[in-house]
């Protein structure tokens, strides 16, 4: 596992701060702290007048370089701060229409988890926090590392930045076992060919109920989970082997190389080659 320092900051090193739920947190760093570090995490928060020396911190880190991630109602700060114009941005649904009204600069996407700008990753409510920093460990340090933490936490390993932040409609509790199962045996079995029809089959219901089923329950389609699960296990595998990108493609399911490079360069920014040797000098 990757060594990471730790620093809770706030505007003044041991001043307690005291939370909206009547805890109280006391940082051990001062603003000064935020001069050296490559992430800086600002957490939900008022959603107005926040201190002028925090948002100057937050300027000054992300102009030289740091990468700025907020959760929930933490965007407000980094909005105020100037950092997010012309950015599209994630917040609670809650929040959305009072974001976009207040930073009209802003592209506000209320229905995703989280949004990664690269120098800006920016989450819905608490669990889609936990989510962007899954998906923060996994594009610096690999899917190795980020499975190792999710299964320490018991959460999932990857849930797709892209996925709607809630569903409207409860699953039917009848559909729950099937499709977990259904999942499950998926996983293990990824290389092989899947169509909804087919899963249908194994859940013993009709494509439509299964689709519909499926987005109920995961907040995405069978297709792009399928795609998605696919990529990672290829990420694993680009990471732990050496084996041909071909192969690679092979045992993940896809049908070609070409397919594979095309998928994992949507979801992962990079070519698998690239990915690898990417990967592999992180380690070195």
């Amino acid at each position: 596992m990757p060594l990471v320092d730790l620093r809770l900051c706030g505007v003044r090193a041991g001043d307690p701060v005291r939370t909206s739920v009547g805890l109280t947190m006391t940082p051990d760093h001062g603003l000064e702290a935020l001069a050296d570090v490559d992430l800086v995490a600002v957490p939900a928060t008022n959603r107005r007048g926040h201190d002028p020396a925090v948002l100057a911190a937050l300027r000054a880190a992300h102009a030289r370089g740091a990468t700025l991630l907020s959760v929930c109602s933490g965007v407000f700060v980094l909005a105020e701060a100037g950092v997010l114009a012309g950015r599209t941005v994630a917040t609670h649904w809650r929040h959305a229409e009072e974001l976009a009204a207040a930073f009209p600069e802003l592209r506000v996407d209320a229905d995703v988890l989280f949004v990664d700008e690269g120098d800006l990753v920016t989450s819905a409510g608490t669990a889609a926090g936990i989510d962007a920093c899954l998906h923060l460990v996994r594009r610096e340090h690999g899917a190795a590392a980020a499975n190792a933490i999710a299964r320490r936490m018991v959460v999932p390993p990857q849930r797709d930045g892209g996925q709607r932040q809630f569903v409207p409609q409860p699953v039917p509790a009848c559909s729950e076992d099937s499709l977990r199962l259904v999942l499950e045996w998926v996983l293990e079995h990824l290389d092989a060919d899947h169509s909804v029809e087919s899963l249908a089959a194994r859940a013993l219901v009709s494509p439509r109920t299964f689709a519909r089923r499926f987005v109920a329950e995961t907040g995405t389609t069978p297709v792009r989970w399928l795609t998605a699960q696919r990529v990672l296990r290829a990420q694993h595998l680009l990471e732990g082997t050496d084996l041909p990108v071909e192969l690679v493609a092979r045992e993940c399911g896809f049908a070609s190389a070409p397919l594979l490079r095309h998928h994992f360069r949507r979801a992962v920014g990079v070519s698998p080659s690239d990915y690898r040797t990417t990967f592999r000098s992180r380690a070195a």
